[in-house]
């Protein structure tokens, strides 16, 4: 694990660095802090701790497979942290993070295998990187992977000391014969839906836009309660990021490349965009709006910024988080499988031959109950 900045600069007269802005002692505490945290999010190919200059990851687990193909990506939370700062919460930022590159891998049938993050602030306050690390350690555990590897730098002047932002790398494997992906698509495919917990990390310019920062009436207090919501509306723009992977690698696995053909993670560019990118030219895929109503915070946006629904289908996720492409005859055990995660999925739609200039291209259709 390599969230060490501050042993990096030993050389340099505290002093004069402290002058400078970056606070070593501070960096130090918080990598004490967040210790027993990170231990909770190992594996046991994971080798070492806190305070090398490189995580190590035992490959010797690879030669199970016939022919193992490494999956990477990368990503962070956007403006979702401009949340976290106003609200004083800091410990499920991490969750977003997770999610945003995890469940990219799996999409291709990747395990995640280990993640490294990245979090740059103004002034380094222990107890804030701590719980930022804290939650991305719970959500590695959640993920099945393990945080091999981060790092965190103090960046006087160019963030302020309350600002941050955090980025991560994560790296998986999937055997070559059971990777999906377009090539596996067959007109008659079902489109299963599942459940997002929310607004995820996406949109979050276009939702602070509407609802934070408008002139006027239109203007929302993020401490304020919203009955429509249940909730303040802090609380639920913080909402974690659902994070699929355990339930999508299970239902890979458990229906194999001749059931489970593709999935897509429902991230910026919403559902529909999204989609398209596990197409095949010669097909299109018809979604029906009715099959599902999107959380209420979707409905408030559109309200409070008068925002049209393509405008807000192409931004948000609209209540879809992830989708999986299936042999009809599968359809039914996914959506046990995902019931078994706690992850509410159902028959959205239907994969078919693409009439000319449709191919590759999702069509929603419909109108959500309510709407």
């Amino acid at each position: 694990m390599t969230q060490q900045n501050a042993t990096e600069h030993t050389t340099t007269a505290p002093s004069a660095y402290a002058a400078a802005g970056v606070d070593i002692e501070a960096a130090d505490r918080a990598i004490e802090l967040m210790k027993d945290w990170v231990e909770k999010a190992r594996r046991p190919e994971m080798l070492g701790g806190l305070g090398g200059f490189a995580g190590l990851f035992d490959a010797s687990a690879l030669t199970a497979y016939r022919r193992p193909l490494l999956a990477t990506s990368t990503d962070g939370v956007g403006t979702k942290v401009a949340i976290a700062q106003a609200m004083d919460v800091h410990d499920t930022i991490g969750f977003d993070l997770v999610g945003m590159v995890v469940d990219d891998l799996v999409v291709c049938g990747a395990e995640p295998l280990f993640m490294t993050d990245y979090i740059a602030t103004g002034k380094v306050v222990p107890e804030r990187i701590a719980a930022i690390v804290k939650g991305i350690a719970e959500a590695c555990v959640e993920a099945g992977c393990a945080l091999v590897g981060g790092e965190t730098a103090e960046h006087p002047g160019l963030l302020a000391p309350d600002e941050y932002d955090v980025a991560g790398a994560t790296t998986g494997v999937v055997e070559a014969d059971a990777l999906l992906g377009a090539d596996r698509v067959r007109a008659g495919d079902a489109v299963i839906a599942m459940a997002s917990s929310g607004l995820h990390s996406n949109g979050y310019s276009l939702v602070r836009h509407v609802l934070l920062n408008a002139d006027g009436p239109g203007r929302m207090d993020l401490h304020a309660h919203v009955d429509e919501l249940g909730t303040t509306l802090g609380e639920e723009l913080l909402t974690p990021t659902r994070i699929y992977a355990k339930a999508c690698l299970q239902v890979a696995r458990e229906t194999g490349v001749e059931g489970t053909h593709a999935m897509s993670h429902i991230t910026g560019g919403g559902l529909a965009a999204n989609l398209e990118r596990v197409l095949p030219a010669e097909l299109t895929a018809t979604v029906d709006r009715a099959t599902w109503t999107p959380q209420p915070i979707f409905g408030l946006v559109q309200r409070v910024g008068a925002v049209p629904q393509p405008d807000l289908e192409a931004t948000l996720n609209m209540g879809v988080g992830m989708v999986a492409l299936t042999d009809p005859a599968a359809a039914e055990r996914v959506i046990e499988i995902l019931d078994g995660h706690g992850i509410a999925a159902w028959v959205a739609g239907e994969v078919t031959q693409a009439g000319e200039g449709d191919g590759g291209r999702v069509r929603l259709v419909g109108q959500h109950p309510g709407w």
